[in-house]
């Protein structure tokens, strides 16, 4: 039978994760960042696409010619900043979902064959997923979309594979060190299939790095995602996405400085955020990690 956590430990592991402030600190961020997401029409104050002719470049309400109206100002076009930033959190959030999703089943996959099998498998899938490491990321999203095609969709796949390396390491890792203990020598002697004891023996086993992983790829999903959209390659106009936001506003750096730090501000509170929860969550499943990274 699988080992499976009691509940001394989840308190333990909760106990140590309160320990972290910056984990604490990047998880209340998340959260809130999600529920802007989640609540976007509601707490936009406008549509995101909508054009007030009459209010071109208006700056922040702390500004001296700051408006009630707009309270982060407008864009070079007349699009209210805060609404545009609100609906930007929801994309940015539904990437990072989308390539933790596509990257962590697909790494998964791949890992807890190659970590079981070993052999031909193994070396097969590890060259692969060295080929794909052996270049840079943001290099290898932009030949991926430029094959696909610039839009959102594309931008996510390609996000994805740069993500999946990842993955499978970290899995790939954890079932060679679970496939010889004891637990899983006595599911193969009682005739589980080799299926039934990956997914049922292992793979919840494994879920710890998973999930720090999984996290972490959050993170870097966002910021990729935000790099293409900068170049033109993720998502398209008029579609309110923080890095397409950088990229419009990069004409306005010095008319317009809030144009650009405003979008920046959030990828960047956005990675962190995750970041230093990722890591706050390794150390508080695994403390003999503490401190490391």
């Amino acid at each position: 039978m699988a080992y499976k956590p009691d509940r001394g430990l989840i308190i333990e592991f909760f106990k140590e994760l309160k320990k972290n402030k910056g984990a604490v600190a990047g998880l209340c961020l998340i959260l809130f960042f999600s529920i802007v997401a989640l609540f976007a029409s509601v707490l936009a104050p406008h549509s995101p696409s909508e054009l007030f002719d009459n209010a071109l470049r208006l700056p922040p309400i702390f500004s001296e010619a700051g408006t009630t109206k707009f309270l982060l100002g407008t864009d070079d076009v007349g699009r209210d900043m805060l609404s545009r930033l609100i609906h930007g959190a929801q994309v940015s959030m539904l990437i990072g979902l989308s390539v933790v999703f596509l990257a962590m089943i697909t790494g998964t996959i791949l890992g807890l064959v190659a970590g079981f099998y070993g052999g031909l498998a193994d070396k097969m899938i590890m060259r692969v997923i060295d080929i794909i490491m052996a270049l840079p990321s943001i290099l290898l999203a932009i030949v991926v979309v430029s094959v696909l095609g610039p839009g959102l969709e594309n931008a996510v796949i390609a996000v994805s594979i740069v993500a999946i390396p990842g993955f499978t390491r970290v899995v790939r890792a954890s079932v060679m060190s679970e496939k010889e203990k004891d637990y899983v020598q006595a599911s193969k002697s009682l005739g589980a299939s080799n299926l039934r004891t990956m997914l049922r023996e292992i793979l919840p086993n494994c879920m710890a790095p998973l999930i720090v992983q999984g996290t972490l790829g959050f993170s870097d999903g966002i910021l990729n995602a935000a790099a293409l959209g900068f170049l033109g390659l993720g998502a398209q106009a008029p579609t309110p996405e923080w890095g397409i936001m950088l990229s419009d506003s990069r004409a306005f750096i010095e008319s317009s400085p809030w144009m650009v730090t405003l979008p920046g501000l959030c990828i960047l509170i956005v990675v962190l955020a995750f970041n230093v929860f990722g890591d706050g969550l390794r150390d508080a499943l695994d403390p003999r990690l503490k401190g490391q990274g």
